[in-house]
């Protein structure tokens, strides 16, 4: 189906969902994430290569009802999988999709279903995705009062034109509206921007950072417009219809953004995200950075726990058929190799600002990070004086570059 990924290929999965016992053995010591997937949406933006269905696409009103029903279950199999030595969640996030499609007595339940099964640690990190239009100050009140702590609206832009690019149907003039109920229900505040959209002049973006700041969201987040094999808006760049994203435009723009985000008081902490204060960090995702644990329930939701990676078959009537039968989900999965996880915790932890220590790298890596300070990839002060590697704002623009350095043998 057009936009929905492709699985990743990896090794059978046991119908029962168990892991090996050595997966499971750091598991008390190390926090545990939940990731709910809501698969569905109104409809689908022409970027997108999320998995994700519009109910006209599934044929059935019914779908997430289901959905809900299949959910519970899932969370029952991860309970007997992990076993009794789980410790208290310490975030969740809802994804898709858009998860304020589903009722919020459904989101709620879901949560419920959460912190029955495994218990939430005090001070969870508990957020919903949600489209500016998707909620309002009642929907909102209910998250706020059953647990939720967060809302990340997907406000991609501020120009009309430029959400019309992307297929965004969203008002602008809701964004306002949407971010203010949320904050009169207690819960804090994500945006996510997008630049790099064909069309978006220098000046609709700074417009539509500037409007993302005069709602001082706790956090906000800006990804460079990627072209995904399979979505509509690939198949219009390649028929001219749409040019390609320019790498220059897409640097300068986030030059841009990192510009007045600091000038305005937010702090990076990952390539892609800033934060007012170190406490408004998203919680949920310095957990995937980190490789810690975590659970992803429903239709293509991608899980790990201790070295072991899995992920559900794509389809939401596949995903309900399976667990009805008692079966897990799982399409496949794979078990991370000593140098896999090396090479993904530098990866992933090259991205954050708190970066790499020097001294935990392989001697070839060690040998290289003279020249990166002398090509301005990584600070280096803080290389000196702390033996970490930290990206400067170059540096964040050539990440790929940086760690193909560091991981060349």
């Amino acid at each position: 189906m057009t936009g929905v990924p492709q699985l990743p290929e990896g090794d059978p999965a046991p119908p029962t969902g168990q892991l090996p016992a050595s997966a499971l053995t750091h598991l008390p010591r190390r926090p545990l994430a939940v990731y709910v997937h809501v698969p569905f949406c109104r409809v689908r933006c022409g970027y997108c290569d999320f998995n994700t269905y519009t109910l006209g696409e599934l044929g059935s009103e019914r779908s997430p009802a289901t959905y809900v029903d299949s959910a519970q279950r899932e969370l029952a199999l991860a309970d007997r999988v992990l076993g009794p030595d789980v410790p208290p969640v310490d975030t969740v996030f809802f994804g898709g999709g858009t998860p304020t499609m589903l009722p919020a007595a459904d989101l709620t339940g879901l949560l419920r279903g959460i912190r029955e099964t495994f218990g939430l640690a005090p001070g969870a990190e508990v957020t919903t995705e949600a489209n500016p239009d998707s909620v309002d100050a009642a929907y909102l009140e209910t998250l706020r009062e059953n647990g939720f702590t967060r809302v990340s609206f997907g406000v991609q832009s501020a120009v009309p034109h430029v959400l019309a690019t992307l297929d965004r149907t969203h008002d602008p003039a809701n964004v306002e509206r949407a971010v203010a109920a949320a904050r009169a229900a207690g819960l804090a505040v994500s945006l996510d921007l997008i630049y790099g959209t064909p069309g978006e002049s220098t000046g609709d973006w700074a417009t539509s950072v500037d409007a993302a700041l005069a709602l001082a969201p706790e956090h906000l987040s800006a990804y460079a417009l990627t072209v995904e094999e399979g979505t509509k808006l690939a198949a219009q760049v390649r028929r001219g219809v749409h040019p390609a994203p320019d790498p220059d435009d897409e640097a300068d723009k986030y030059a841009l953004v990192d510009e007045r985000l600091a000038a305005a008081g937010y702090g990076w902490y990952e390539i892609s995200n800033w934060a007012r204060t170190p406490t408004d960090r998203c919680r949920h995702n310095l957990h995937y950075w980190s490789g810690a644990n975590w659970w992803g329930i429903g239709p293509g939701a991608h899980s790990h726990v201790g070295g072991v990676r899995w992920w559900n078959v794509k389809h939401p009537s596949a995903y309900a058929a399976r667990l009805a039968s008692g079966d897990s989900p799982a399409a496949a999965r794979e078990t991370l190799t000593v140098e896999q996880r090396d090479d993904e915790r530098v990866l992933l932890g090259i991205r954050l600002a708190n970066g790499l220590p020097i001294d935990g790298l392989g001697a070839q890596a060690r040998l290289r990070v003279g020249e990166l300070i002398g090509d301005g990839l990584v600070d280096g002060q803080l290389a000196l004086t702390d033996r970490r590697l930290v990206l400067t704002r170059r540096g964040r623009l050539l990440a790929d570059t940086v760690v193909h350095a560091l991981l060349a043998t």
